[in-house]
């Protein structure tokens, strides 16, 4: 009875006075949250004890309220968070019994259940989290397990042990993407089988993502790394397949993966399997770089073992002790190791060989290698020459045909190095310059050993066809063999020998086969021209073929000093000389002199002749060129010839544009008085091929011209000059009709003068036509006015614009 008393009285001691309005609003709505958050407020300087009877008390009338629950856990946690759980044991009990209150109704409230697992594992009540880290996840959604098991996977990483790894791999169940971080567990728990044993199945995973951002090979390595540090913990896989498969898969990482494979046979102390291991990465790599680190580390290993065995000796030797055995094994490892230093240049020639089996120069290195060793020096360039395909050689196949060849012939073997030489001959070579020099080598060898009528023998041969004598020399689908009997290259050390050693007949036929064949170059040519000025043959010195050089040289010397008078018919003859023997090119070419040359009275023709001969050889729209520059060079009157040429050719070809822009640059050189037939010719044109507006800009062309006609000086003087003409040839009709007309001006001459007498005085009278100022306009057009007749009237043709 005592305590219920002194309970009521702590109660009513905590209720003080200005709690009373509080106190009411709570009894009147003892379920409002609001009314018991404002208490709550109020008290919040109050002494923990008051806050907390507040909150017990809210907790009674609301027991399901997180907000309520929330703040007053928080509140008990702030209480002893600066205890020592140890110490204050009991203090820590009271706050993990809210905790179990709340969870009553809260259970899927997340936040109260991780305040609850961080506030046991401060405590280090280790069963007591784990336990409560179980419940959680089993009361939560799944949904909500993630933010459990972040904390859950930090507290078993504290704890470590075998918890550690039974929680990791039931979270692997619901994430097994977040296996590196189990494997990484693993290595810092030492447990280095079973994280390799993982790291294989995330290797073999093809759709594995790596949560890191490691690639596929980085995780090879570090299982590699990993296996190979820890040999002996290793027990649940086969470490030498793994690598190999390693080795097969990462190309361009073979040298460091043998590597790793040796270095786990040493770990293991087989140092026969780690050399094994050696000697097959080294002969089997495919690059420079990879040999490398492989030789490097076999090396360094070697001089390791022998550092030791060395140590061993000296000890065994101070202590006066004899080990026969051991000193055997040091000897041999150090003449092995000897060995090995001897055999870096073969191995490292192997390698690039491997790379390329048809590289040239590494075969040469090879033999370079072998020094004096002549069983070895065969036995290379027989593998070479049977080893390397012709077509893909990489450098001068020939030339190791050539070497061997010399090889033997240096020893005094002269039969092989003929075998070898007759054997070359019949390699189909990639380029046939490169059997044509093999066949020049194989005559210089004769030539060396004196044997001048054997060398002549080879290149007679080497000259002679091996089938169709027609055969294209530059199609590469034709074997090398029937090719190259027109090969200039040998044709030229062929020619060099008879003129050296041979006679002259024999020489001329050398040089003529050559001429037949078509192939001689300018070089060529001269040196037999030289020849035979040499030898006194100066009529044949200029002899080509059908004597077509000599033919040239003449017509040559005749234009140079022909007058252009005379020039037409060389020319002529010239080009049809080229036609018949030469060229078409070179004909068009003297063509094209011709028109440059020849007298003005002849070039009209010659343009002509060239025109015809260049459509007939290369087509007519070859004749473009020739067209626009003679319409250049040409008088007017040839010039409107050409013209109406041209423009009737580009409307043959369809080119009505260019045929009407002709046109219209010719009516420049046309009067329409004089020359109307040019005009009926546009007119016709345009009525075939034009339209109104193309109709209509011709007839503007057409009178545009007229007018300039009618106002230059030229035609004024020439209309002068003709009436002049005609009154003068009327007169002397009449006094005698004997009478000539000597000596009598040109029309350019009287019209140039009319225009000295024009310049001179400035009013002039030119029988019926005068200039006028302008002042007396209104009279001139008012006598136009009564007189119908005007002798200055442009006669305009209204047929054609009713057109």
């Amino acid at each position: 009875m005592e305590n219920n008393n002194e309970n009521e009285y702590d109660e009513f001691y905590m209720i003080e006075e200005i709690d009373i309005p509080f106190e009411e609003e709570i009894l009147r709505n003892p379920y409002t949250l609001k009314s018991w958050f404002r208490y709550i407020d109020h008290k919040a300087e109050q002494p923990i004890q008051q806050r907390i009877f507040v909150h017990e008390r809210a907790l009674k009338e609301l027991p399901g309220s997180y907000k309520i629950w929330k703040q007053y856990l928080d509140l008990r946690r702030e209480q002893v968070q600066d205890l020592n759980p140890a110490r204050y044991e009991k203090e820590y009990l009271k706050v993990n019994n809210c905790f179990e209150r709340a969870l009553v109704l809260l259970h899927k409230m997340p936040r109260i259940w991780i305040d609850y697992c961080n506030f046991l594992v401060k405590q280090c009540r280790i069963t007591k989290a784990r336990r409560t880290f179980d419940r959680a996840l089993k009361a939560l959604p799944i949904t909500q397990h993630p933010r459990i098991w972040e904390i859950y996977l930090k507290f078993a990483r504290d704890i470590g042990g075998e918890t550690a790894i039974r929680l990791y791999r039931r979270y692997l169940k619901l994430e097994p993407d977040h296996v590196e971080e189990y494997i990484d567990l693993l290595l810092s728990l030492n447990r280095y089988d079973e994280a390799a044993k993982r790291l294989a199945q995330v290797v073999n995973n093809d759709r594995f993502q790596s949560m890191h951002g490691k690639s596929n090979y980085q995780l090879w390595m570090e299982l590699c790394d990993l296996i190979c540090e820890h040999p002996h913990e290793i027990k649940s896989l086969k470490v030498e397949p793994i690598i190999r498969s390693g080795i097969r898969r990462f190309t361009d990482q073979v040298g460091k993966l043998w590597n790793s494979l040796a270095n786990y046979w040493i770990k293991l102390h087989h140092f026969e399997k780690a050399r094994d291991v050696f000697e097959e990465g080294i002969s089997t790599v495919m690059t420079v770089r990879d040999f490398t680190q492989i030789f490097d580390t076999y090396a360094k290993a070697e001089e390791t073992v022998i550092e030791k065995k060395m140590e061993e000796a000296a000890e065994r030797a101070e202590a006066g002790q004899e080990d026969p055995e051991q000193d055997l094994e040091l000897d041999l490892r150090l003449m092995r190791f000897e060995q090995l230093m001897d055999r870096r240049p073969f191995l490292v020639n192997d390698v690039l060989l491997r790379q390329n089996p048809n590289n040239v120069h590494e075969w040469e290195k090879r033999v370079s290698l072998w020094k004096d060793n002549h069983e070895k020096i065969v036995e290379t360039y027989s593998k070479a020459l049977r080893t390397i395909d012709p077509k893909k050689a990489t450098g001068k196949f020939h030339d190791l045909w050539v070497n061997f060849a010399k090889y033997y012939e240096k020893g005094g073997d002269i039969e092989n190095a003929r075998t070898i030489f007759e054997k070359a001959t019949h390699v189909n070579f990639k380029n046939v310059n490169d059997l044509a020099t093999l066949w020049c080598e194989y005559a210089e060898m004769e030539l060396r050993l004196e044997l001048y009528d054997r060398a002549i023998d080879v290149m007679g041969r080497a000259t002679v066809p091996a089938g169709n004598p027609n055969v294209d020399f530059r199609d590469e689908s034709i074997p090398v063999q029937r090719r190259v009997f027109k090969s200039i290259k040998l044709w030229s050390f062929y020619v060099d020998l008879e003129e050296s050693i041979g006679t002259v007949e024999s020489t001329k036929a050398v040089y003529d086969r050559i001429l037949e064949l078509k192939i001689a170059t300018p070089q060529i040519i001269i040196n037999y021209a030289n020849f035979l000025e040499e030898n006194k043959y100066y009529e044949e010195s200029f002899k080509s073929g059908s004597k077509l050089e000599r033919a040239r040289d003449l017509f040559e010397q005749a234009l140079e000093k022909c007058p252009p008078k005379y020039a037409k018919s060389l020319y002529l003859m010239y080009g049809k000389l080229e036609e018949d023997y030469g060229l078409a090119r070179h004909a068009m070419r003297i063509y094209d002199r011709a028109t440059r040359s020849v007298s003005d009275e002849d070039r009209f023709e010659m343009f002509n002749f060239y025109i015809a001969k260049a459509g007939a050889n290369f087509g007519v729209t070859y004749t473009r060129e020739i067209y626009e520059r003679a319409i250049e060079v040409l008088p007017d009157k040839e010039a409107k010839d050409m013209c109406l040429k041209y423009a009737d050719l580009e409307r043959k070809l369809g080119e009505i544009d260019r045929a009407r822009a002709l046109y219209a640059h010719a009516s420049q050189f046309c009067d329409p008085r004089t020359v109307p037939s040019f005009w009926q010719t546009w007119h016709d044109f345009e009525v075939k091929h034009g339209n109104e507006d193309t109709f209509k800009e011709m007839l503007r062309i057409k009178r545009s011209v007229q007018a300039q006609y009618n106002t230059e000086v030229n035609f004024i003087s020439a209309q002068i000059l003709a009436t002049r003409q005609a009154q003068q040839v009327s007169q002397q009709e009449s006094v005698s009709s004997n009478t000539t007309l000597t000596s009598a001006p040109s029309a350019m001459q009287l019209a140039e003068q009319e225009a000295i007498q024009n310049k001179g005085s400035s009013h002039t009278t030119i029988r019926t036509m005068t200039f006028v100022p302008s002042t007396q306009v209104d009279k001139e057009n008012l006598s136009a006015q009564t007189d119908p007749s005007n002798p200055d009237e442009i006669t305009m043709d209204m047929d054609d614009e009713d057109q």
